[in-house]
């Protein structure tokens, strides 16, 4: 069955590592014959969230930028992979933000089912994405009909570039292959 897939890549540094792991995920997905999307924060406008609540009932943000172009998106995809560098073990600030303004989902009709994490640090232990990666999954668990299906991890990456021969790219490929 071919599906919606969404890459939203949160980094700011263009060709980026994380942003090396959206490609390949996503050249996975196209190649499997899905419909595929990327969707780069750079250069996009996201105010914080107030937490006001008042998207609980109408599943509208009051605030007008690009975060509803982007929950939209969201909302009609069937797999989300969220692409994120690791700084100081957690994800990006704009991933967090994309989250936290992804609220008017909440209790909506959204059509996303599978969620995956592709995350580049310079670190390389183990354990490095894992705040990130739970992070991700206290999200997910806001949404019945979802599930987080992994994390695709290159660590050991600082300098744009560096992840060129790194292992994880051929893992971000066959996890967008096998969406």
């Amino acid at each position: 069955m071919k599906k919606r897939v969404l890459v939203i890549s949160s980094s700011m540094r263009k060709s980026g590592n994380s942003d090396a792991l959206a490609d390949e995920f996503l050249r996975g997905a196209s190649d499997a014959g899905h419909e595929t999307e990327k969707l780069s924060l750079i250069g996009k406008t996201l105010a914080f969230c107030k937490g006001c609540l008042a998207c609980a009932e109408s599943h509208r943000c009051v605030m007008r930028d690009d975060a509803d172009i982007i929950r939209e998106k969201m909302k009609n995809a069937d797999v989300i992979a969220f692409a994120t560098p690791i700084y100081y073990y957690e994800m990006s600030g704009q991933m967090k933000t994309v989250l936290d303004r992804a609220n008017p989902l909440y209790g909506d009709r959204y059509r996303f089912r599978d969620i995956y994490l592709l995350a580049a640090a310079a670190d390389d232990g183990e354990s490095t994405p894992e705040r990130a990666e739970n992070g991700l999954k206290g999200w997910v668990e806001c949404f019945p009909e979802a599930a987080f299906r992994g994390t695709v991890f290159a660590g050991g990456v600082d300098s744009a570039g560096s992840i060129s021969g790194h292992p994880a790219l051929k893992k971000a490929y066959e996890a967008g292959k096998n969406v």
